[in-house]
């Protein structure tokens, strides 16, 4: 889980985040805490990682995030709008200024039609700005749509401190 690629790349995160004097929250739920272990695996994070949530079920999704039921009966746990309500809920439930979420089907089971697996959903929320989400596919066995989940999530919240490339 320490590759250096992403070590080094969360070690970028973790200098803007500290250079803005902000901290993160994550909401996890088919990475299953690999965002915030990647995040920690930085010496110095306690000082821009406030928390981590890994959301795997619907019903923790709700009891500790704060996504409606409701929203998930509609939308699916793997949507757009569930993402942004993760995202939100984190940031409304910690005192980070940022954070980041994550549903997906990793496989190598659960896709349909409408979710393929390697479907995931993404959410960027900040305090006072509006929620940014995504959807991709990414490519590969459960191992390998795992890992660039956590590499997109990383990089999208690079993005949305300014910082990409």
């Amino acid at each position: 889980m320490n590759e250096p690629e992403l070590v080094t790349l969360a070690a970028r995160v973790g200098h803007a985040l500290l250079r803005r004097e902000v901290m993160v929250a994550t909401a996890e739920s088919c990475t299953g805490g690999w965002i915030a272990a990647t995040l920690t695996a930085v010496a110095g994070s306690s000082q821009w990682v406030e928390r981590g949530y890994v959301t795997y079920s619907n019903a923790a999704k709700e009891s500790l995030l704060g996504v409606p039921g409701a929203l998930i009966a509609v939308h699916g746990a793997v949507s757009e709008p569930v993402a942004r309500a993760m995202a939100e809920g984190a940031l409304a439930r910690s005192r980070a200024h940022l954070a980041l979420s994550v549903t997906g089907v990793a496989g190598p089971g659960g896709g349909s039609v409408a979710k393929p697996v390697g479907m995931v959903c993404f959410g960027w929320a900040a305090a006072g700005e509006a929620t940014r989400v995504e959807t991709r596919l990414l490519a590969g066995d459960r191992d390998q749509v795992r890992r660039a989940a956590v590499i997109h999530a990383l990089e999208g919240l690079l993005a949305s401190l300014g910082e990409s490339g």
